[in-house]
């Protein structure tokens, strides 16, 4: 017998879902529900990546968002939020993506984490994820919104697998004691153009950080974060709005560079 929290997430999941069956985005969830919480919100959003790995999608590691002050001032929170990244969503660098596959994408440039040992909260510091990292290399994540026009509050995003739509892992892995994460600064670029540019420290002062929090937070849902998944760390600049037609390159002090173009 479903109760009636079961039913809650499954209805929401599949409003999600709607986007995708008709192309374009769907009303707010808490436009439904104005009184969801975040815990529920996080409960559909893991709802629905059990469905998709129940099909056969595989887990490949996690994303960080809200990670600077900025933008967690603008959905009135005081930490970050999370998502899960997939096998379908990942593009190769310098590859292409359609605009069959998303919906209303921006680009942002992060530094993602790849692991060599699990990280299991809630006691995890910054020295266990320096341990347990093999290297680290730049990456574009696309953030994208199953939700129309962006008309997100914090349990919107968090419902949506926390807007997550694609990611690119570009340069040459290095290992991280050989960088510095906190200086390191980040040019992104659209068309040749540079829009704006970060630094690591965007990322709640220490991308290393980011990943000491996803790590603690997932302890409450019983997730651990597993040797070889990919954690993107959370935006180093504003992200960018992607049209077809468009490239976009971001550039990393001492990572290299990471490349997508996104056609009709």
């Amino acid at each position: 017998m479903k109760t009636e929290y079961s039913t809650k997430k499954e209805t929401y999941a599949s409003h999600l879902a709607e986007a995708w069956s008709t192309g374009e985005g769907v009303q707010p969830i808490t436009a439904l529900d104005p009184k969801l919480s975040i815990e529920e919100a996080y409960q559909v959003q893991l709802h629905t990546i059990e469905q998709k790995v129940e099909k056969g999608q595989k887990i490949t590691g996690k994303k960080i968002g809200l990670t600077s002050k900025a933008m967690q001032d603008s959905l009135g929170v005081s930490e970050p939020d999370y998502g899960h990244l997939l096998d379908q969503m990942e593009c190769e660098n310098r590859g292409e993506i359609s605009f069959q596959q998303v919906l209303q994408p921006r680009v942002e440039g992060e530094v993602a984490f790849i692991l060599k040992d699990d990280l299991s909260g809630p006691h995890v510091t910054t020295l266990d994820v320096l341990k347990a990292t093999d290297a680290v290399v730049p990456a574009l994540e696309i953030v994208d919104s199953r939700i129309k026009d962006w008309n997100i509050t914090l349990a919107d995003t968090v419902a949506d697998n926390a807007s997550s739509g694609m990611y690119i892992l570009g340069g040459r892995p290095k290992k991280i004691e050989d960088v510095n994460l906190k200086q390191m600064g980040m040019a992104l670029y659209k068309n040749n153009e540079l829009l704006n540019t970060g630094v690591g420290a965007a990322a709640l002062g220490d991308p290393v950080k980011c990943v000491a929090w996803l790590a603690n937070k997932l302890a409450g849902y019983g997730i651990t974060l597993k040797a070889g998944e990919i954690i993107l760390s959370g935006a180093l600049s504003a992200a960018m709005a992607a049209e077809p037609g468009d490239h976009f390159c971001a550039k990393f002090a001492e990572l290299g560079e990471v490349h997508v173009s996104f056609t009709e």
